[in-house]
């Protein structure tokens, strides 16, 4: 067991410095492994937000933008791989950090500080990398005209981020909002703040010009509301439940604001008979479902089999997931820690006892490990049985459970994955490449896997289509979320236009 950090306590982070919220509130920090209060985080309100927004727009235009947004690229990628260095530095303390926050395995929280940091860099090299693509001309079909592109900073940003993996999804968006020039307001969950909160004693470490990332805490009716209405800030990009991207979507279409959203997700993993090795397909669902707890809004959570391999598929599926290490999160090897919050922890068995009432069978897990008698603890979890009009099979659970229809075609294979308001993520699992090619298309979903289930390269876009959201976050397509581009045409000829008739000369 390795002992846990001490819990630092932070104030607000507004304007390149720290300081307590208007009404002076904080909240709890709840260990999700042992039910422990072990800190607190300050608890934002709207006074807050609009000195926070206020903060940001002033770091935006300050001196005519000279020493921000309007500065070059280069200037801006050394304060990004600043950031990237002081990461790795902290690694250990950052990743211990976030598993007492959010409960997720250390070694999990370990990767993700890996990949904060090569996000942090990745965004560096795209910043400089604007500095060429400025200006750029355009082919016109007129001699006397002569046209480029200018791609600007779209303003202030409104960042509204969630708990499952709390730096990383953060970072997702504050990385490129920085590449690009812009300023943000960063509104972590409330149930996962705290290496949010490190990231602005970081910013002030490597002394990134104040007020051009702030930092606020809080419940999100108080504090991410007054944020996603706020009519200075210019856009909102978040991350989260589709409901509330739905609330943040009528708030920004009062002024028109445009936002990008990446929401739920009920992904499936279809596994053909002609999968080869049982146990490395065994494998990849395992991971596509109970890495991060299932807390994944990817997670591949509905497992179509082929007839002819299903129940050898299951026998092996329950052997694997009995010896999945569940412990408090801290401890070596483990690799299913607790969900985030009682809450959570409430909401999935409720998932899990309708399941049962509507008559589907719990094959494997569904119960707290006899072990554990504290924190909050669920087995992974596997349910067949199950019909296509049941809650399991319809909404996100955003847990370690998976559920499970057997099918005979193609057609039907697709016909199931497809049967989802969502459309974040699919997978398919075959050695015919043709197969998968054609299942690829057909998908209805912004990220599909071939032969695997879950992998993330900052290099590729990442997103989905219908109540998943829209818009897409890392590569260069996250960059263009937050820039806009700027038409320049030129008239190049000494001759008049002449499309009217001169006034006749006296």
């Amino acid at each position: 067991m390795v002992a846990p950090p001490t819990i630092p306590r932070r104030g607000l982070f507004i304007g390149g410095g720290w300081r307590e919220p208007s009404l002076g509130r904080r909240l709890p920090v709840i260990n999700p492994a042992t039910e422990a209060t072990i800190g607190d985080i300050p608890a934002a309100t709207a006074e807050d937000v609009e000195i926070a927004v206020a903060a940001a727009r002033d770091a935006f235009s300050r001196d005519g933008g000279r020493h921000w947004s309007r500065a070059s690229g280069a200037v801006r990628a050394k304060f990004l791989r600043a950031i990237a260095a002081k990461i790795k530095d902290r690694k250990s303390d950052l990743a211990l950090l976030e598993t007492l926050d959010a409960g997720k395995p250390v070694d999990e929280a370990n990767g993700d500080m890996d990949d904060v940091a090569a996000c942090f860099e990745y965004y560096a090299d795209l910043a400089e990398a604007l500095d060429g693509k400025q200006s750029s001309p355009i082919s016109l079909p007129m001699e006397n005209f002569k046209s480029y592109v200018l791609r600007e900073p779209i303003g202030v940003v409104g960042l509204i981020t969630p708990w499952n993996y709390p730096l990383l999804m953060a970072t997702w968006k504050v990385a490129p909002v920085l590449a690009a020039g812009c300023t943000a307001v960063l509104k972590p969950s409330e149930l996962a703040s705290l290496t949010c909160l490190e990231l602005g004693a970081i910013c002030v470490e490597i002394g990134l010009p104040p007020g051009v990332l702030n930092i606020i805490t809080g419940l999100g009716p108080e504090a991410g509301a007054p944020l996603s209405s706020h009519p200075h800030v210019d856009k909102i990009a978040f991350t989260g439940s589709t409901e509330t991207g739905k609330r943040i979507m009528t708030s920004a279409a009062q002024m028109v604001k445009p936002v990008s959203l990446e929401l739920g997700g009920k992904s499936p993993l279809i596994v053909f008979d002609d999968a080869g090795d049982i146990d490395k397909a065994v494998e990849w669902t395992m991971f596509g479902i109970f890495a991060n707890a299932g807390q994944v809004c990817s997670a591949t959570s509905r497992l179509l089999l082929h007839e002819k391999i299903a129940k050898k598929f299951l026998d092996r599926l329950v052997a694997w997931v009995k010896n999945i290490k569940i412990s408090d999160p801290l401890e070596e090897g483990c690799r299913l820690g607790p969900v985030v919050s009682e809450g959570q922890y409430e909401k999935i068995k409720k998932f899990i006892s309708t399941a049962r009432t509507e008559g589907a069978t719990i094959l494997y897990g569904g119960a707290r490990p006899q072990h554990l008698r504290r924190g909050f603890f669920i087995e992974p979890t596997i349910i067949t049985d199950v019909s296509r009009s049941m809650q399991i099979w319809r909404e996100e659970v955003f847990g370690p459970v998976i559920c499970v229809k057997v099918f005979r075609t193609e057609s039907e294979a697709l016909e199931l994955a497809n049967d989802t308001h969502y459309g974040l993520g699919g997978a398919v699992i075959s050695n015919d490449q043709e197969r998968c090619e054609r299942i690829s298309k057909a998908l209805k979903s912004g990220i599909v896997w071939i032969n695997c289930s879950q992998p993330c390269f900052v290099q590729a876009p990442w997103g989905g289509n219908k109540r998943s959201g829209f818009g897409r976050e890392l590569g260069e397509w996250g960059l263009d979320n937050y820039m806009n581009v700027k038409q320049v045409t030129k008239y190049c000829s000494d001759e008049p236009w002449g499309w009217y008739q001169p006034p006749s000369k006296l």
